[in-house]
């Protein structure tokens, strides 16, 4: 498998919005200069938010913006075993601990005296002692948590064109598979099943949000702790609104499904996110086919 293709990750928890529109837009853009496959994956592993309703209208929108993908969608729910194998695979090396603590006891510890800064619920390693067999010693549900290495990894950043070590403090050892609690299912995490499906995929560019740049040195770790190949990553700014706040489904930002209801042409909303990202002189009509070969990740 060749390790260059990129990909539109929705989760379905919602309908998507314009600011998910130019970050797919920019991922495909990516893909199609480069001449590489570009990819779809429903990122649906959070049973508690995910809805497979929402699903058709997430095909339906990227369909009505003409960013087609290529060959079959990847459901990550049906991709369980695969990240089950990978978990297997840190605890094997001691690099998967069980941890029991809750979001209560994480909220203490990061607010007693020399814990962190204010109001970060960093984890503080209250588990970090075990090993992967004193899971069959607990009476009490627990998760598993990532060993971080002490050096956080660096990666390769196409905006700005560099590679990027990130400062400031250790994120700490995250959550990797989830706890079963009634109500709530256990599983995979988001950061164990995204760098476990990027491979399988082979994905070699990842075109997100900036509000992932802080998630990137943990996949990082994790593709080295499992063998799998480095891809480069492009960490966009946010569409923001009228008050200077990021769109999100849950603040009722506005979807694309009520754009396409409004008979607004997929062209105008393009040639509109197009514009605010420096692809075109001037707000007009465009097709997304007619951008191919206008991103230029020095610029953004």
């Amino acid at each position: 498998m060749t390790f260059a293709a990129g990909r539109m990750a929705p989760s379905p928890t919602g309908g998507l919005h314009p600011g998910h529109a130019r970050t797919f837009l920019m991922a495909w853009l990516a893909a199609r200069q480069r001449a590489a496959p570009i990819l779809l994956r429903v990122e649906d592993i959070d049973a508690t938010r995910c809805r497979p309703e929402f699903i058709p209208g997430i095909l339906e929108d990227l369909a009505w913006l003409g960013l087609h993908h290529d060959g079959p969608a990847v459901v990550q729910s049906t991709r369980l075993e695969a990240h089950a194998g990978a978990l297997e695979t840190l605890r094997r090396e001691e690099l998967a601990y069980p941890c029991s603590c809750t979001r209560s006891d994480i909220l203490r510890a990061a607010s007693a005296p020399h814990a962190g800064e204010p109001g970060q619920a960093r984890y503080p390693g209250t588990c970090a002692r075990r090993s992967a067999a004193d899971a069959a010693t607990l009476d009490a549900p627990f998760s598993w948590r990532f060993r971080m290495p002490a050096s956080l990894p660096a990666h390769s950043e196409l905006v700005g064109g560099a590679a990027v070590a990130l400062s400031g403090p250790h994120p700490g050892d995250p959550i990797i598979w989830r706890a079963d609690r009634p109500g709530q299912p256990g599983g995979p995490a988001y950061h164990l099943a995204v760098v476990v499906d990027d491979a399988f995929q082979g994905v070699g560019e990842i075109v997100r949000g900036a509000d992932l740049l802080e998630a990137t040195p943990v996949h990082r770790a994790l593709q080295e702790a499992l063998g799998l190949p480095a891809p480069s990553y492009a960490h966009v700014p946010l569409l923001l609104d009228h008050l200077g706040q990021r769109l999100s489904k849950r603040d009722g930002a506005t979807k694309l499904a009520a754009i396409r209801a409004a008979g607004t042409p997929p062209e105008a909303l393009l040639g509109h996110l197009a514009h605010g990202i420096g692809l075109v002189d001037g707000d007009r009509p465009v097709k997304a086919s007619e951008l191919i070969g206008s991103l230029d990740w020095k610029l953004l």
